[in-house]
């Protein structure tokens, strides 16, 4: 059938995505095997960030009844223990290497979680994504969920995400399972599958949580992104995602105390990253902030798109007002 046909594929895929992860952290094994040896999981002691981070060893165990922090801690330690040592060792968390000064693309690219974490602006996503047909990309999902699950760990001493192998390694095994289940015959794999793509969705949500209140935390003032957003179908979700990737490298490299080179694909060609807080009519009425060649057309005089807002305010200027759309 061609639903089985499709699903076969979709695990081929899986496992070529699995064998490519493994050889890019097999080759970080051995970039930092010529460095000076690091301490893993410790909180930076030279970074610029105004921040107070908690040496590992004084990070606090779960407090009596938080139920969110501990499963987010025994869901990433679970999964972690599932991954073979050598992948481990390569992608363990580490302290920020030279913080204040960027690095190169290849070392960038290929570098484990790293606190502060590692400021990926979006046109170095897409730039290491497309060639290796998004694989990299699996990676770089990882290494945000690790670095945001010690981030919390080691500033407030409880985590509100499951990490990089608690929020990742959940949905590869459902995937895996489901397909071979499937390709068995066994009606329940769909299930599976559904279940396994349900878990990464909650975990993108989650995700946007997150980096809204990380930009707060530096008074940015509203939350750049709409976490729900992530619920809606392509391209819609491509949207939020690429504005989470673009938000969350500014709020790193502020962290590390790097300068902001800019962002050509995400202030230039594609203004809706960049661009403040907005409403998806305001989206759609606004198309200066579409692409670069979009940027000088005027604003849709649309009454049905308008949104909400006090008479004071001018509908057309993006972030101004703060009316949420049903």
């Amino acid at each position: 059938r061609r639903t089985t046909t499709m699903r076969a594929v979709g695990l081929l895929l899986l496992l070529v995505y699995s064998s490519c992860w493994l050889a890019a952290a097999a080759r970080s094994t051995l970039r930092r095997s010529h460095a000076s040896p690091r301490a893993v999981i410790r909180a930076p002691a030279t970074t610029p960030s105004s921040r107070e981070y908690a040496p590992v060893g004084a990070v606090t165990p779960p407090r009596e009844g938080d139920f969110v922090d501990r499963f987010c801690r025994a869901t990433n330690d679970l999964c972690r223990k599932s991954v073979v040592a050598p992948v481990r060792a390569a992608v363990t968390i580490r302290e920020a290497a030279q913080p204040g000064t960027p690095s190169p693309f290849l070392e960038k690219a290929l570098s484990p979680p790293e606190v502060p974490g590692v400021s990926r602006p979006a046109w170095f996503v897409v730039a290491a994504s497309v060639p290796t047909a998004l694989v990299w990309y699996g990676y770089y999902k990882f290494s945000v969920e690790e670095e945001l699950f010690w981030d919390e760990l080691l500033r407030e001493g409880r985590a509100t995400g499951c990490g990089g192998y608690g929020t990742l390694f959940p949905f590869v095994y459902a995937i895996l399972l489901g397909g071979a289940l499937t390709l068995a015959g066994v009606e329940q794999g769909s299930e599976v599958i559904e279940a396994g793509s349900l878990w990464i969705l909650a975990g993108q949500v989650n995700l946007y949580r997150r980096v809204n209140d990380l930009c707060q935390q530096r008074g940015s003032g509203q939350p750049p992104l709409h976490a729900w957003w992530a619920l809606l179908p392509p391209p819609l979700d491509v949207v939020v995602g690429l504005r989470q990737v673009h938000f969350l490298a500014k709020f790193w490299a502020g962290e590390r105390g790097e300068p902001w080179g800019g962002d050509l694909l995400a202030e230039e060609w594609f203004p809706f990253i960049s661009a403040p807080r907005f409403t998806l009519s305001e989206f759609v009425r606004t198309p200066s902030m579409w692409f670069w060649f979009t940027k000088g057309v005027a604003d849709f005089d649309w009454s049905s798109l308008r949104d909400d807002a006090p008479p004071t305010q001018q509908p057309s200027q993006i972030g101004q007002h703060d009316a949420e759309e049903s």
